[in-house]
């Protein structure tokens, strides 16, 4: 829809659709590229009450991807974010075209991740276990375990924080007990992208040691979602962008049913990342994902994991786990897994999504660079690239400019 200065364009999508968007001048254009996309229906073309797209244009490239080119009446930025299906309508990516009051350099071909604006950070939740009156699991020397997983979730918000597009909240930043579900209740209000629940293990044969990492089991998830069914309150909530309170108990059962099975998908592949990266700190108590019924596991909306730094029965993790030094190693794994799970599954309007570019035949590095604006140097650092070698499909990670 057009208004004086901004215009909207909307594509409906079968699914959620990988793009990238940069501008070209002399005359002012914005190109949008669609990944794994076939146009279905023309593109509507643009009236002359629109301020700012003069008409639209769409080529196929490759036999994958569709590039659709807006011909602009003057130079405009643009800002895109997707909406997730919501009953009657599908997937949609949004493109927000805003003029620019003052004209700008004629010799720019790419939007640089840092200049766009409207983009968000990654949301992690990180519950540190136990608290207050549930002082959990101790040791032979009274090592509390709500007082390691306070100290090691702290390091951990840090380490993510630290990282560029990462946005940490704790569910406890002090010695008091947050219920089960007013953890996950936490973590849905901040709008978490992924939920990491950190505890130590205990056992009474005190030879058993290792780390481990849970996420929900199939049942778990079933009985979760029969009470979210049943309770009108959670019927009323969002799940998955969703509201289910005005929906039949069938397509009610069908959009929950959904949700959590992306969110335990996204759940088991973040959870092998962490595992990985604790593998390099200490030893694995068990070297697969486990699944259990664990009630902070059960949000329907938001991937959780469950980490279990090692076993605070046994002497020797015991005095590992007080140690400063090696909590701080174990939250580094942990932020590194993280990073690599969303390193290839960024959630569109993130700044961390804005810095990924898929390749598309015929393009080269110092394309890419001139784009972006960043050096071709930069972007061999960033990728590890031991030469200028690009594969159709292949996913840059575009550094800062």
């Amino acid at each position: 829809w057009p208004a004086p200065d901004h215009t909207r364009v909307v594509f409906d999508t079968t699914g959620a659709v990988q793009h990238s968007i940069f501008r070209l001048s002399d005359p002012e254009r914005l190109v949008v590229d669609l990944f794994g996309v076939k146009l279905k229906t023309s593109l509507d073309a643009a009236g002359e009450s629109d301020n700012l797209v003069k008409g639209i244009r769409a080529a196929v490239r490759g036999s994958t991807d569709l590039r659709v080119v807006f011909d602009l009446k003057r130079r405009a930025k643009a800002r895109s974010f997707a909406l997730r299906p919501n009953p009657p309508y599908g997937h949609r990516l949004v493109i927000d075209l805003e003029g620019e009051a003052t004209k700008a350099s004629a010799h720019s071909p790419g939007v640089s991740p840092r200049a766009r604006k409207g983009l968000r950070k990654i949301v992690v939740a990180i519950d540190p276990g136990h608290g207050g009156e549930d002082p959990g699991a101790s040791g032979r020397t009274r090592v509390r375990e709500k007082d390691v997983v306070l100290a090691i979730s702290k390091r951990l918000a840090r380490e993510l924080n630290a990282s560029r597009g990462f946005k940490a909240v704790l569910t406890r930043s002090g010695d008091y007990y947050v219920s089960l579900r007013g953890r996950m209740k936490l973590a849905r209000k901040a709008r978490a992208d992924l939920f990491l629940s950190i505890h130590a293990d205990a056992f009474r044969d005190r030879r058993v040691r290792g780390s481990s990492v849970y996420v929900l089991s199939r049942n778990g998830a079933s009985s979760e979602a029969a009470k979210w069914l049943a309770d009108r309150e959670n019927a009323a909530d969002l799940v998955g962008g969703v509201r289910l309170g005005d929906k039949d108990n069938l397509l009610a059962s069908v959009l929950l049913d959904l949700s959590q099975a992306a969110a335990l998908s996204a759940s088991g592949e973040a959870g092998i990342r962490i595992l990985k990266e604790l593998n390099g700190v200490g030893k694995l108590h068990k070297r697969q994902v486990q699944r259990a019924g664990f009630m902070v596991l059960k949000s329907p909306d938001v991937p959780s994991i469950l980490v279990e730094t090692g076993f605070i029965t046994n002497p020797d993790e015991e005095r590992r786990l007080k140690d400063r030094r090696y909590q701080a190693k174990l939250a580094k794994a942990i932020a590194r897994g993280v990073n690599r799970y969303f390193e290839k599954n960024a959630p569109d309007g993130t700044l961390l999504a804005a810095r990924r570019h898929t390749i598309s035949p015929g393009e080269t590095l110092s394309h890419i660079s001139a784009r972006y604006q960043v050096t071709v140097d930069s972007l061999r650092s960033e990728n590890r690239l031991n030469d200028d070698v690009l594969r159709v499909g292949q996913v840059l990670h575009i550094p800062e400019g």
